[in-house]
C-alpha cells in the first residue's frame, strides 16, 4: 500500500468549470469525476473516502487501515482470490492507500474494462464479508507490516516526529495503528466504522483516461448507488506541541527528523512553503543537499518536506548520517535553515519554481496521477482545479512571501524526533535555542 500524495491547492475559491472535466453528484452524495484522455487506452479509476486515521478514536487505533487491508478479502459474491483474478485475468492492476484523512482503493484497467473494475470497487465497499477466518490472519498481516516498519529506522522515524508534534491527539498517532488495538480488533468494530464513516457524501468516484462520463456515472448508479448518504466528516482538531523524541538504537546510522509547525492546505501561504521547501532541500542542487551533503559530507541522505492537513500543517527535514557527525551536523543544519527564508536567491528562489511546475505538469501525463488529482481537490475544496490556476499562484510566489512563511515557521517551537547512536546529538534545549 503507497502514502498519500499531498495534492497543490489554489489560493482561493475562484469556481468555474475546467475544461474536459465533468461533474455529477448522485441522489446519495456520491461525486462522479472524470478527466477524458484520448490519446491513451486505459483508465485509472478510483474511490476516495474521507476517513483515515485521524478519524479514529484512541480504541481504534488503526482501523482504518486494517478495514483498508479487509476490503480485499472477499464479499458476499466474491472471494479474496476471486477478486484477484478477475482484475488481472483482464491485465488490470488494483490497489488502495490509507492516509491520515483519506483511504483510497483504485484499479488501472484497458477502457472495455471498467465495468467490471467498477462492479469489484462497489462490491468491496459495499459487501465486504469480513469473514472471521480472514481478520485473523489479516491482523496478523498487518501486526507484520508495523514490526517492519518499526525495523526500519529511517521510515519509523517520521511516525515520531507526527506523535512530537501533535501529542495525544488522533492526527499525532501512526497510520498503522497500535499494536494491541490491531491484534483485538473484531469484526463488529469494523462493521461499525465502515458504517460511520463510509457514507457516499464523504466518497469521491474519479477516473481519467479513455473514459465517457455518462456512461461512469451509469455504472456508478449502479455499483455505488445505494450506499448510504451517511453524515459529514469531523474530525478532531490539530494542535501542535512541538518538543523532542530521542530513542538510542545500535544502528550504523542516525536519522534525524527536525521540523517545525507548517500551514494547513487551505493557508494562503501554502505555496510559499513548497517553495521553501523545495529550494532548501527538495533536490540535488538544494541549498542542504549541496551544503550538508556536496561540501561538508555530513550526510547520506537530506532532505526537506511539507505535511499540510485541513487545518494544520508541518514542516521538516530528515538526515541520515554517522553518529560521528552529529555534533558537527546540527550547527550546520540549524543555521542553514534558520536563515533560509532571507538568504535564497533569485536564481534558488526560480529553480524552485521550475522543479514545482515541472512536477505538476509531468504528472498531467499519467491516468493515475489525474484520477488521484481530482479526487484529492474534490475532497479538499470541493471544486477541480484548473491546472493554469495553480500554475498562476505558484508564479504569483514572490520574495516576501517566502521571507513570510519563515518567519512563521522560525516562530514556533522545533520538534525534533531522533533514532541511533545519539551520544554526540546536543540536547533539544540547545538545538531550540538555535532558532531565537
Amino acid at each position: 500500500m503507497k502514502p498519500a500524495r499531498l495534492q497543490t491547492p489554489s489560493a482561493a475559491k475562484r469556481g468555474g468549470p475546467v475544461p474536459g472535466i465533468a461533474t455529477t453528484t448522485l441522489g446519495n452524495g456520491l461525486r462522479v469525476l472524470t478527466d477524458p484522455m484520448a490519446e491513451v487506452e486505459s483508465v485509472s479509476l478510483g474511490v476516495w473516502v474521507e476517513a483515515g486515521a485521524r478519524y479514529e478514536q484512541a480504541a481504534e487505533s488503526g482501523i482504518s487501515h486494517l478495514l483498508e487491508h479487509m476490503a480485499f478479502k472477499g464479499t458476499a459474491r466474491r472471494s479474496a482470490r476471486d477478486i484477484a483474478e478477475e482484475i488481472e485475468a483482464v491485465g488490470g492492476q488494483m490497489n488502495a492507500y490509507t492516509a491520515r484523512e483519506n483511504t483510497a482503493y483504485y484499479v488501472k484497467v484497458l477502457k472495455d474494462d471498467v465495468p467490471l473494475a467498477l462492479d469489484i470497487l462497489g462490491d468491496i465497499l459495499r459487501n465486504s464479508a469480513m469473514d472471521a477466518d480472514e481478520l485473523a490472519r489479516e491482523r496478523d498481516v498487518v501486526l507484520q507490516e508495523i514490526g517492519q516498519a518499526r525495523d526500519t529506522p529511517d521510515d519509523i522515524v517520521f511516525d515520531h516526529f507526527q506523535e512530537t508534534a501533535f501529542p495525544g491527539q488522533p492526527l499525532g498517532r501512526p497510520v498503522l495503528g497500535d499494536e494491541a488495538v490491531v491484534g483485538s480488533v473484531e469484526r463488529a468494530s469494523l462493521v461499525g466504522y465502515m458504517a460511520r464513516h463510509y457514507g457516499a457524501q464523504r466518497m469521491v468516484l474519479a477516473a481519467a483516461g479513455k473514459i465517457e462520463h455518462e456512461r461512469l456515472v451509469e455504472l456508478a448508479g449502479a455499483a455505488l448507488g445505494d450506499v448510504a448518504r451517511g453524515s459529514p466528516a469531523q474530525p478532531e482538531a490539530g494542535r501542535y506541541a512541538g518538543g523532542e523524541f530521542r530513542a538510542e538504537r545500535k544502528l550504523e546510522q542516525a536519522h534525524i527528523v527536525l521540523g517545525f509547525e507548517g500551514v494547513a492546505i487551505h493557508d494562503p501561504d501554502f505555496y510559499a512553503l513548497q517553495l521553501l521547501s523545495m529550494a532548501l532541500g527538495g533536490g540535488m542542487s538544494s541549498r542542504l543537499f549541496q551544503e550538508v551533503r556536496e561540501k561538508r559530507g555530513l550526510v547520506y541522505s537530506i532532505h526537506s518536506f511539507v505535511a499540510s492537513f485541513e487545518d494544520c500543517g508541518l514542516f521538516g527535514i530528515y538526515a541520515g548520517t554517522d553518529p560521528k557527525r552529529l555534533k558537527e551536523l546540527m550547527p550546520v543544519l540549524c543555521e542553514e535553515t534558520a536563515k533560509a527564508g532571507d538568504a535564497l536567491t533569485d536564481e534558488e528562489i526560480a529553480r524552485a519554481r521550475a522543479q514545482l511546475r515541472a512536477g505538476l505538469l509531468m504528472g498531467l501525463e499519467r491516468t493515475e496521477l489525474r484520477a488521484e488529482q481530482l479526487a484529492q481537490q474534490m475532497l479538499i475544496y470541493g471544486r477541480p482545479i484548473p491546472i493554469a490556476e495553480t500554475l498562476q499562484v505558484l508564479e504569483a510566489v514572490d520574495r516576501a512571501a517566502i521571507a513570510r512563511v519563515a518567519a512563521r515557521l522560525m516562530g514556533s517551537r522545533p520538534t525534533l524526533a531522533a533514532l541511533g547512536p545519539l551520544g554526540r546529538l546536543e540536547p533539544f534545549d540547545a538545538i531550540e535555542a538555535r532558532f531565537k
